[in-house]
């Protein structure tokens, strides 16, 4: 059976696609530098080893100015923009990002083959596209499931425990308010909590924003008045508060981002993470305290009997700037090739060409890796049944920047639920009318 572990799958980047870029022919920029600014963490490191692969077989190099997370990597990219200092050429986007980096981005019809674009998903290729423009190019798609420990859930003595407290059997939740059962049941602090979330950034605002539409209700009325101070509203970010006030998750858990989380669920240090596929392979290999201990599950529902599904695809622009826009099309495309996407779909990373998602998922059953079979069958049904993204609007981050402080307030206590919402359903108008939506 085949488990790739961070380490693993950065030699196994090196061994398969190796030569792999003289397959096809991606130019010759002999003695030309691209400039570029990525996204940077644990799951996204692996496939910057295939970089010099590009390098040798284009003559050209490549310069890292930035190395960060999305969050950091937004704020810096804003700052370009409004210091009109956007000397490089590629950068890592986002599809829910990508409306507010219009003035800088250079449309990608014409620079990249049809062909070429026809092996994506349409759905996702229409999320890249702003304004009927193609943005980018579509590295891999995220959605949230649910990661727990087996033997916690397997465990005679907790089963138990649970159904005499709770009245109802113990597996993994398939609604939110079991979910925040099962966190309270399974807190053992300082050891073990629950769960965990990411308490800050547009973390915490997409979170919320996914427990709101599960609980019926929806950011914006059709004329772009938010909403999100509803009923519905009040009983997504009380899931947040009550868990943090039953101390059922760490309470650092309001300064986390993904990474954390990520960690922690390995670390042991909680029951159940709601993750991105990209750590699958992570959590149930060798460098995991609970490899092999790991099952997977479809997010839970909100009570209006919808999943949770908050979604997009992490992607590569080039810029308008770029002084060899060619050369940037030749990376991006390299970065998002056949052989590119099967590495990073063997440690879970949703793939966007839908040849990979057949290829890597018959790869896993040959491979005898039942493990990873499921996560991509919970992870497709996912994506095709559950999964929706923020409004696709260029204000999306003035949005998020204007809630998450709000939301952090009230999991921390500070304000109740419907203060918080009030105050950001205040703030979101004001940047609303400020954009001339109303």
């Amino acid at each position: 059976m085949r488990n790739f572990t961070k380490t693993g799958l950065a030699t196994t980047v090196a061994i398969v696609l190796s030569g792999a870029a003289s397959a096809q022919d991606y130019g010759s920029f002999e003695d030309y530098t691209l400039r570029v600014k990525l996204i940077g963490g644990a799951q996204y490191e692996p496939l910057y080893t295939l970089i010099p692969e590009w390098e040798a077989a284009t003559g050209a190099k490549v310069e890292i100015l930035s190395r960060k997370s999305h969050f950091e990597l937004d704020r810096e990219m804003k700052q370009d923009i409004a210091a009109g200092n956007i000397d490089y050429c590629v950068f890592s986007n986002h599809t829910n990002f990508a409306p507010q980096y219009d003035v800088m981005t250079q449309p990608l019809d014409g620079l990249i083959d049809a062909d070429t674009i026809a092996a994506f998903s349409p759905l996702v290729i229409s999320h890249a596209t702003v304004s009927g423009d193609l943005f980018s190019l579509p590295r891999h798609s995220d959605v949230s499931n649910m990661f727990y420990v087996k033997s916690l859930y397997e465990d005679e003595a907790n089963k138990a425990a649970f159904e005499k407290e709770y009245g109802y059997a113990l597996t993994p939740p398939e609604t939110w308010a079991q979910a925040s059962d099962q966190a309270k049941f399974f807190t053992d602090a300082p050891d073990r909590y629950g769960t965990h979330f990411a308490g800050k950034d547009e973390g915490i605002t997409g979170r919320f924003y996914e427990m709101l539409v599960a609980e019926g209700g929806v950011l914006f009325d059709d004329n772009w008045k938010p909403t999100f101070n509803s009923e519905e509203g009040v009983r997504a970010l009380n899931w947040f508060v009550d868990l943090y006030q039953a101390k059922a998750v760490p309470a650092g858990t309001t300064n986390y981002v993904w990474d954390d989380l990520g960690l922690g669920f390995a670390a042991g240090a909680v029951a159940y993470d709601l993750d991105w596929a990209g750590w699958a392979a992570y959590f149930n290999g060798s460098d995991s305290k609970i490899g092999g201990d790991v099952g997977v599950a479809l997010a839970p529902k909100g009570s209006s009997g919808k999943r949770t599904g908050w979604s997009g695809s992490h992607t590569f622009s080039i810029t308008k700037a770029c002084d060899n826009k060619d050369a940037a099309a030749s990376l991006v495309t390299f970065l998002t090739s056949q052989n590119a996407q099967m590495i990073e779909a063997r440690a879970g990373l949703l793939p966007t060409r839908t040849q990979v998602w057949t290829d890597v998922i018959a790869e896993f059953k040959a491979d005898g890796n039942a493990f990873m079979v499921e996560v991509f069958d919970i992870w497709g049904q996912s994506m095709a049944d559950h999964a929706f993204t923020p409004p696709l609007i260029a204000e999306w981050g003035e949005v998020s920047n204007a809630l998450w402080p709000q939301l952090q307030a009230a999991i921390l206590g500070d304000v109740t639920a419907q203060e918080a919402l009030d105050k950001a359903a205040k703030e979101v108008s004001e940047v609303m009318e400020d954009a001339g939506y109303n």
